[in-house]
């Protein structure tokens, strides 16, 4: 019976059975049973070895003896403080002088002269040993006691709760209880205090923004006063309320300090919509983000200095990076879409890429990919995403990339709001970059302003050509074989394993799939417009007008059904708004409409989204309405500057103007290499000498040549549909060329192209 002895059975007494606690109402010793009520009023009767043998019984600490420890943990060693610790060693050290004659508890560690013959446990009693402690302890004088243990006298008495406490709880038994002793709360927090210290909490937290503790104090005895006072001002119905230190006490003990910002407060409290991503092989999740290149570098127009943007496309499981690109000034989510193009797609090789860095994964031969791509494959990862994450960026939520995602058949899995662990993989490697990379180029920029350096401009000295081959060469050679560190993979934790080592393992773990996307894919990556009709004039996309002989075919009518029933598609390249393109209905082959407003000898320069909706700008606040579009020609090349002399673009052009300009020559130029008729922009070898080769004419110098050319096409085309056909052509007006140089400029002797005449000879 001592397990129901242990369970304190005696009428009275509380027992915990299966989590239900039950009132032991009477006992029956003679029948060896007990009768239990429960606090709804049943009653069951059961044995006493039933309940001593039940794993799931115990006793209530609303009745046994230990209740008064009730809602509070355990002692341990580490509560004592450390001033009171030598104290309690002591205690201990005597109590087991006296259990076994040394101090120290261990026979095979003896201390010089232990054990004492009063201590001897082969010759003494406990009995004669506690009373020998007792003796030894009472001849110490009270301070010295007082000093040595805690107290100023121990007796006999004292020795055996030591005792009995320390064979309970251990060492921490032999501290004083005073030293442990608990919290005595906050007596003066009432209930109604309480209360309103949780709706100020509500309030201060959910909704109103961030207060100082001063405030939240009026706001609890404004609370208590409206919610539980008389208005009618008795004293006897008044609360009293803490101060404002007990107050202040209160809330960091039951809230924490309150270091956190609103935003963050709120974020937390959120409600999880999904557990979290076991990721298990390449491709399952990709996440996409966006950062400033933490590197200044020099556009390949005019050469000044700018800030470009790099998006990169990770895979999560090998922290492959599969893709990325640089912008100009800020991405659009067309070029996140040819991000994720360029997922699917095998990188090519480069002219100055070696053996090394050719496709290097076995059991896939590289003849075999190099067959299916049509060109030599580097040591890049590529796939068809499952699962497509990003932060919640406008060019991320746009509608756009959304339905570019859904017709890969990915999934959307965008992160949580203020929730940077979910794309943590991606975080890391833009930090593992700059500190690998960025930080040893010039022109590097810092963390921040305040750590910028003193002319990062001034130090910049890699294009944008320049920089993306290197930072696609780093990426092929470097960080794809780089050891992982800490994202090795949960199966072989103690290996070393790289990017490069984890896309081959997964080939014998889910093996591969070589899928690769057909180059018409472009076509679908770019934004949708629907036409009810084609007109007389052709389409009408954002403003522009776009024909082609193909639309005027008769019986010309759409079989779509859905959303857009009987509407014809028709997709936009934002970076070059000088064609669009349609897919013939009945060869399903893709054709270009050009915008009715280009010269049909020669071509115009490239304009984006951008520059038409500043010319539609400007045409409306001019109130012109023009009957074509090729009445919008001077005013477009006007706004490409074909009205400013040549020699005077980089120093008659504001910095905004010239990088206005070198945007839309580099977006044209991506959006050239992105074409399906071309090579991939990354097959070409990179234009490391754009703006210092010799003999090499400017960018700026040709996209001006370009615009003057149009305009001077625009004018004759003009001029001849308006004389009648027989009429002589008549020659340019004199002072035309005045657009083209600068009459003041005297040319160098080694330029005669401008002279007319016979050149002057060295025998002359």
């Amino acid at each position: 019976m001592m397990g129901a002895a242990a369970l304190d059975l005696s009428p009275g007494a509380g027992v915990v059975l299966d989590e239900v606690e039950w009132l032991v109402e009477r006992q029956e010793p003679h029948l060896g049973r007990g009768h239990l009520v429960r606090a709804d009023g049943e009653r069951q009767r059961a044995s006493f070895r039933f309940l001593a043998n039940h794993p799931r019984c115990r006793p209530s600490l609303h009745t046994a003896a230990e209740g008064a420890n009730r809602g509070r943990q355990p002692a341990s060693w580490s509560d004592v403080r450390p001033e009171k610790r030598p104290l309690m060693e002591q205690r201990f050290a005597h109590l087991m002088e006296v259990n076994c004659g040394f101090r120290s508890g261990d026979p095979f560690r003896p201390e010089p002269g232990e054990p004492h013959p009063e201590y001897d446990p082969d010759r003494t009693t406990l009995t004669k040993r506690r009373a020998a402690k007792a003796a030894e302890l009472s001849a110490l004088r009270p301070e010295e006691a007082k000093l040595l243990l805690g107290v100023a006298h121990v007796g006999v008495r004292t020795l055996e709760r030591w005792e009995r406490r320390r064979r309970k709880y251990g060492m921490v038994g032999c501290a004083d209880h005073r030293w442990l002793r608990a919290s005595g709360g906050h007596p003066s927090i009432s209930e109604e205090v309480r209360e309103a210290i949780f709706a100020v909490r509500a309030e201060t937290q959910h909704h109103r923004s961030r207060v100082s503790a001063r405030t939240r104090e009026i706001m609890i005895r404004r609370y208590v006063r409206e919610t539980f006072e008389n208005e009618d001002g008795d004293e006897s119905a008044k609360i009293e309320v803490p101060s404002y230190h007990t107050l202040l006490r209160v809330w960091k003990e039951w809230f924490g300090p309150g270091g956190a910002r609103q935003k963050y407060e709120r974020s937390a409290e959120l409600p999880t919509k999904s557990g979290h991503v076991l990721v298990t092989r390449p491709g399952q999740v990709v996440a996409l983000d966006t950062t400033i290149l933490p590197v200044m570098v020099r556009e390949n127009v005019f050469g000044d200095p700018v800030t470009a943007h790099l998006t990169l496309a990770l895979d999560v499981y090998t922290h492959s990076i599969c893709a990325f690109r640089l912008t100009l000034v800020s991405d659009s989510s067309v070029d996140v879409a040819m991000v994720l193009r360029d997922v699917m797609l095998p990188l090519p090789m480069r002219e100055e890429w070696g053996e090394d860095m050719e496709w290097p994964y076995p059991g896939l031969p590289a003849a075999m990919v190099s067959e299916f791509a049509g060109y030599e494959v580097a040591g890049l990862p590529f796939f068809t995403p499952e699962t497509v994450t990003s932060d919640h960026g406008s060019v991320y939520r746009n509608h756009h990339l959304v339905d570019v995602q859904e017709a890969m058949g990915c999934r959307i899995l965008p992160a949580r709001v203020l929730r940077p662990q979910d794309k943590s993989a991606v975080e890391r490697v833009f930090g593992s970059i700059r500190s690998l990379v960025f930080e040893k180029l010039p022109g590097y920029t810092g963390v921040d302003v305040s750590d910028r350096g003193a002319d990062p401009e001034g130090d910049a000295v890699l294009t944008m050509a320049e920089m993306e081959h290197f930072i696609a060469t780093w990426v092929v050679k470097v960080w794809q074989n780089r050891r992982l560190g800490e994202f090795a993979p949960s199966w072989d934790p103690g290996r070393d394993h790289s990017p490069n080592t984890l896309f081959a393992a997964s080939f014998a773990q889910e093996g591969f799939v070589l899928d690769i996307p057909a180059p018409e894919t472009y076509y679908r990556f770019l934004p949708e417009h629907h036409v009810k009709r084609i007109h007389r004039r052709g389409v009408k996309v954002k403003g522009l007008w776009y024909d082609a002989a193909l639309l005027h075919q008769p019986d010309m009518n759409s079989a779509r059904g859905g959303r857009y029933k009987q509407h014809w598609v028709i997709h936009r390249e934002p970076r070059d708004r000088r064609v669009v393109y349609f897919q013939d209905p009945d060869t399903h082959e893709w054709h270009e409409l050009r915008w009715t407003g280009l010269p049909p000898e020669g071509e115009m320069p490239a304009f984006g989204d951008a520059r038409v909706e500043e010319l539609l700008t400007r045409v409306r606040e001019a109130g012109l309405k023009p009957r074509s579009d090729s009445e919008l020609v001077p005013k477009l090349l006007e706004m490409l500057g074909a009205v400013d002399p040549v020699a005077k673009w980089p120093s008659q052009l504001t910095k905004s103007q010239r990088t206005q300009h070198a945007r839309e020559i580099t977006q044209a130029q991506a959006a050239a290499g992105d074409r399906p008729q071309q090579l991939p922009k990354s097959n070409q070898p990179p234009r490391l000498a754009a703006l210092g080769a010799p003999g090499a004419e400017p960018p700026w110098r040709e996209r001006a040549r370009e615009a003057t050319e149009s305009l001077d096409a625009h004018r004759r085309r003009r001029r001849e549909t308006a004389k009648p056909a027989q009429q002589p052509s008549v020659p340019a007006p004199l002072g035309s060329s005045r657009r083209g140089r600068n009459l003041f400029v005297i040319a160098d002797d080694d330029d005669g192209s401008d002279k007319p005449g016979p050149q002057p000879t060295e025998e002359t």
